[in-house]
């Protein structure tokens, strides 16, 4: 009798330890699920992130082109005799009182720049005078506005843009040059500061009278 008993105990502990190894291992089983789950979704987290970063990538890389193969002008032309350069400097948000490198009134626009030759690529400090009277950006060898150097007529501008593409020949200060561009050629002129930059470019487009895109 006491055989069988023992016999009977054993076989339970036997069925127990089995139930326990089942148990144990089926939990293993679940935790190694669980783990390559986590491994999975981290890794797609890790491609989403990937594949959103190379899109937003493109998608900034593609607004650049369109920026740099169309250069942005702040304004188009402005063509009213009664328009104030001046007051449509300032409710843009310069401050002309501020930037003591140029002279603005309400008709003219003075002050020095560096501008690269046409045919030898030099720079050379050039005295510009825009004036809406005349249409014209002319610049002389100095302020006294005795010795022309050149003419820009208002007809012949096309656009205003800074410098993206970094193309002036050896700029002294590749971060303060602007492009005005004609019909005939691009003018590189560097300015003495970005806020004197700023006001020239929105200053001169305003008589960019080539800049037909938008004219009807």
């Amino acid at each position: 009798m006491e055989h069988l008993l023992r016999q009977a105990q054993e076989e339970k502990d036997r069925l127990i330890e089995h139930k326990e190894q089942e148990m144990e291992s089926g939990k293993q089983a679940h935790v190694e699920e669980r783990r390559r789950r986590e491994h999975l979704e981290k890794g797609l987290q890790e491609e989403t992130n990937r594949r959103q970063k190379t899109i937003d990538g493109e998608v900034k890389l593609r607004e650049k082109q369109r920026a740099q193969s169309r250069p942005l002008t702040r304004y188009l032309p402005v063509r009213k005799d009664d328009f104030d350069l001046r007051a449509h400097i300032e409710s843009a948000g310069h401050s002309a009182d501020t930037c003591f490198h140029l002279s603005l009134t309400e008709k003219t626009c003075r002050g020095f720049l560096v501008k690269m030759g046409g045919k030898i690529k030099t720079w050379k400090k050039r005295w510009f005078v825009f004036d809406r009277n005349r249409r014209t950006l002319s610049y002389f060898s100095d302020k006294h506005e005795a010795k022309l150097k050149g003419v820009i007529y208002f007809q012949a501008i096309e656009e205003v843009y800074y410098d993206h593409l970094k193309k002036a020949h050896k700029s002294p200060n590749p971060c303060l040059t602007f492009s005005v561009k004609t019909q005939d050629r691009v003018y590189y002129m560097l300015a003495p500061s970005p806020e004197a930059m700023r006001i020239w470019m929105d200053v001169i487009v305003t008589g960019a009278e080539g800049y037909t895109q938008f004219m009807v």
